[in-house]
């Protein structure tokens, strides 16, 4: 019997220590079981991140090095210039082929007045520059000009230059605002608005005034401008006034042949003579 009741209280004593640990034991189990859960946790999230990154290198999201690809922002398509509305919303110039428009002229200028703005829209056949000079007579030198160049990045920016005798001087405060410029086919074609109104400056002309118009076209040189692609080139016979909308067609010279009076003349009297047969 001593020894049956001894193991009894072995028992006892074995079972009250399991269920009723002290405050210690049972601080210490607790922070066992929440290491473990601690641990299960990062096994968890280490599974996830794992899916995560395979998930973004299978998509293309990821570079071989782990950093995103950097993605371009949106860039909004250059709006084709329209030409049905030349002499009824806006006046227009055209250098070229009979019936050419703003994708087929050798030159080609648009404008129209927004509010206290003036649009403006170019389009030339050339890999470099095109441009328009306000003048106060028909030549070249002392000349507001507005210029879209076509540089080595591929970009159209617009400048601002002032044409000093047979040279174009670039000047740093430039109107033009709302810029938009693409290079394409070969073309170098804007859109840009200036103000109707400026502060008085010798090289920015007011154009609520009238101005005769020069329009030049040529390449670049690493964005900067070169000379012009002809020599004479074209002028608008008359002053402009962007209170007047025209739609006005120059002939270029492979155009203009038969249309100068010497030639006019020269037909005529060929005819008369074929007609008439010789004495």
């Amino acid at each position: 019997m001593p020894l049956r009741r001894q193991l009894l209280f072995y028992l006892t004593f074995v079972y009250t220590r399991t269920v009723s640990a002290s405050p210690a034991e049972d601080s210490v189990h607790r922070n066992n079981q929440g290491k473990q859960a601690d641990r299960a946790l990062d096994d968890l999230h280490q599974d996830s991140y794992t899916t995560f990154v395979s998930e973004f290198y299978k998509e293309g999201y990821l570079s071989d090095e782990g950093y995103p690809f950097p993605t371009a922002p949106p860039v909004d398509p250059f709006a084709k210039i329209r030409v049905d509305d030349c002499g009824k919303t806006k006046g227009c110039f055209r250098y070229g082929k009979p019936g050419c428009d703003a994708e087929t002229c050798d030159y080609f200028l648009s404008y129209r007045r927004i509010g206290a703005d003036v649009e403006f829209e170019m389009s030339a056949d050339i890999d470099g520059w095109v441009a328009v000079g306000f003048s106060s007579d028909k030549k070249m030198g002392g000349d507001d000009v507005m210029a879209c160049v076509h540089d080595d990045n591929g970009r159209v920016r617009i400048h601002h230059f002032y044409n000093v005798g047979q040279w174009a001087k670039e000047i740093q405060r430039n109107p033009a605002r709302d810029e938009e410029g693409v290079f394409e086919n070969n073309r170098v074609t804007c859109r840009f608005k200036r103000p109707v109104y400026v502060p008085r400056d010798e090289t920015i002309v007011d154009l609520h005034l009238s101005w005769y118009y020069l329009f030049a076209w040529g390449p670049a040189i690493q964005g900067s401008i070169t000379r012009h692609d002809i020599d004479s080139p074209p002028v608008s016979e008359n002053v402009v006034s962007i209170y007047k909308y025209e739609d006005i067609f120059m002939p270029s010279a492979a155009y203009q042949t038969f249309s100068s009076p010497f030639c006019l003349l020269l037909i005529v009297a060929l005819t008369f003579y074929l007609l008439m047969g010789t004495p």
